[in-house]
């Protein structure tokens, strides 16, 4: 297997994705007066799903700059997390699990939280390719606030449609230009942890080069899917 690693210029890329999505998403919340302060719920026990091999691998940085105590730390929470998570699924229910990278209120990789995490709350629209536009709501206390002051009428939004589109970019240049060939990611951060970074297959050509490296002790130690990246 060979791990899926963002080089430098992709993860300033990614960052600025981020920073537009934030800039935005401060816009729409300013303009609706809507904050997370003294807010009774918390969004980190929501059951996220996550898409894409960039954020992943964006994870794995973060992940690789803690100390060992804290990476078994937050392996230990991830394996308990989805334990909890594959019980409530067995019974159909949706998982509302704090996530393991919580601590005690605060993020421990908060500087490499994903998309989800930093975006959601706040009403945001997307267009699709074939054309069918999605909307989100918002989180249960931004409903609230836009029932009271925009009833009937549209309330600020985020639109995230360009800037998911140059995420597609940047997760296609990282997957060389396969990502359509490539099993999805529909994966949560527990998942990402205990998996270990994305890997793929090596191509056909280079299958017998990476065996050698990896009996020399140079090859990427094999991460296994989970049933829930798709082919």
């Amino acid at each position: 297997m060979k791990e899926v690693i963002l080089t430098d210029i992709q993860t300033k890329g990614l960052e600025e994705v981020y920073k537009k999505l934030q800039d935005e998403y401060q816009r729409v919340a300013q303009a609706l007066c809507f904050s997370c302060n003294e807010c009774p719920d918390n969004c980190c026990d929501s059951y996220f799903l996550h898409h894409t091999y960039a954020e992943w691998a964006f994870l794995w940085i973060g992940f690789r700059q803690l100390d060992a105590g804290w990476r078994s730390t937050l392996l230990k929470r991830s394996r308990e997390w989805l334990e909890q998570c594959e019980k409530a699924l067995a019974v159909g229910e949706r998982p509302q699990v704090m996530c393991p990278l919580n601590n005690d209120g605060l993020c421990v990789l908060y500087k490499h939280r994903l998309l989800v995490c930093r975006t959601h709350g706040v009403p945001a629209r997307i267009t699709r390719p074939d054309g069918q536009e999605l909307r989100f709501p918002g989180c249960f206390r931004c409903q609230e606030i836009v029932a009271d002051k925009y009833p009937g009428k549209d309330p600020p939004h985020v639109a995230r449609t360009q800037l998911l589109h140059t995420l597609a970019l940047l997760e296609n240049q990282l997957l060389e230009g396969k990502r359509h060939l490539l099993p999805k990611v529909r994966i949560t951060i527990a998942e990402m942890l205990v998996n270990g970074p994305p890997a793929l297959p090596y191509p056909h050509c280079q299958r017998n080069l990476a065996k050698q490296a990896e009996s020399e002790g140079d090859g990427v130690t094999k991460t296994r899917y989970t049933d829930r990246i798709n082919p």
